[in-house]
């Protein structure tokens, strides 16, 4: 028993593992303001412009109970394309936020083979000139 709790001690304080949780619960937090903001920003803006459209009680009755409710499907849709718009324009304008990052310096290269080499090298590796550092 007891090196079984050692063994799953181990495991749950793995890096991964905590970095996975914490990854689980931002993104818990997250979707809860993906929901606040399609809701409670867009979808009014939305209704506003269209009108109150709600597509969910559509269906056609096949025979007496027997219905296909493609009208939920289509505002399941239309609700899946609104929450991927907004998370394009958060993640859109999260990206401005962010500083660019630096340009990946060149490697160096020989002079007269034009292979690149290491920056430190003082005799080309590859046609074996001497190098000016």
């Amino acid at each position: 028993m007891g090196k079984m709790l050692q063994e799953f001690k181990e495991f749950a304080l793995k890096g991964n593992v905590v970095d996975m949780a914490i990854g689980v619960v931002i993104g818990g937090a997250f979707g809860g303001i993906v929901t606040s903001v399609v809701d409670d920003l867009f979808t009014p803006i939305i209704a506003a412009i269209v009108g109150d459209v709600d597509f969910s009680n559509l269906k056609a009755t096949l025979r007496g109970d027997v219905t296909i409710n493609y009208g939920n499907f289509i505002q399941v849709v239309l609700n899946f394309l609104i929450i991927a718009l907004c998370l394009f324009a958060v993640v859109k304008a999260m990206n401005k936020l962010k500083k660019p990052a630096a340009p990946a310096k060149a490697p160096r290269k020989c002079p007269y083979c034009k292979s690149e080499i290491a920056d430190d090298a003082t005799r080309c590796p590859h046609c074996t000139s001497e190098l000016k550092k």
